[in-house]
């Protein structure tokens, strides 16, 4: 196992993916994928790593590419990731963003639901303004709902466990149909 994961420049990836050297495995959230991708990738989330539903190995045969949207994510996970795979893995360089800038396809899809992560901002952000505004106009014991959502933002961040993006996920908007093998998809 090592501990990080060999860069690979967009250009480079795009003509191995072209070539079938290679397969890209984007480790972002389903509602990151859904709304934007590289086409070709293969969606298998990071979150997903340890709970079972990754393929207990990637098959060797391809360069595996491991690919989030700046590369922080990858480039944090690495030696988890090239654990997974029996061959050779590396990492896109800057991800999708990087990939993006060099001028590369993207498929993009508006219909999809806006990254977990940003509803929560929205929604965390939204319900703050609210108590301050309400605290301020009708009493003032609203601000506990501001300082709850705190509380709450805080958790999160000490524990990784979001109770207020795990109720968005369950959101209608937010589910996803289907399943099956992803690296057949």
């Amino acid at each position: 196992m090592t501990d990080s994961l060999k860069p690979i420049d967009p250009r480079d990836l795009d003509a191995a993916l072209k070539q079938g050297s290679a397969i890209l495995i984007d480790i972002r959230e389903p509602s990151e994928h859904a709304r934007e991708r590289i086409p070709g990738a293969r969606s298998i989330p990071l979150s997903k790593l340890d709970d079972g539903s990754w393929p207990a190995r990637i098959p060797p045969g391809k360069i595996t590419v491991f690919h989030c949207k700046s590369g922080q994510r990858t480039a944090a996970q690495a030696g988890r990731l090239a654990a997974k795979v029996d061959g050779e893995a590396r990492m896109l360089a800057g991800g999708i963003e990087a990939w993006k800038r060099s001028g590369l396809p993207v498929l993009f899809d508006r219909s999809a639901p806006i990254e977990l992560q940003r509803q929560v901002q929205i929604a965390a952000g939204s319900l703050v303004f609210l108590g301050v505004l309400l605290a301020a106009t009708v009493s003032p014991w609203f601000m506990l709902m501001s300082g709850f959502v705190g509380a709450g933002l805080m958790f999160a961040g000490i524990t990784g466990y979001c109770g207020l993006a795990r109720l968005l996920s369950l959101m209608p908007w937010n589910r996803r149909a289907g399943g099956g093998d992803p690296l057949t998809a």
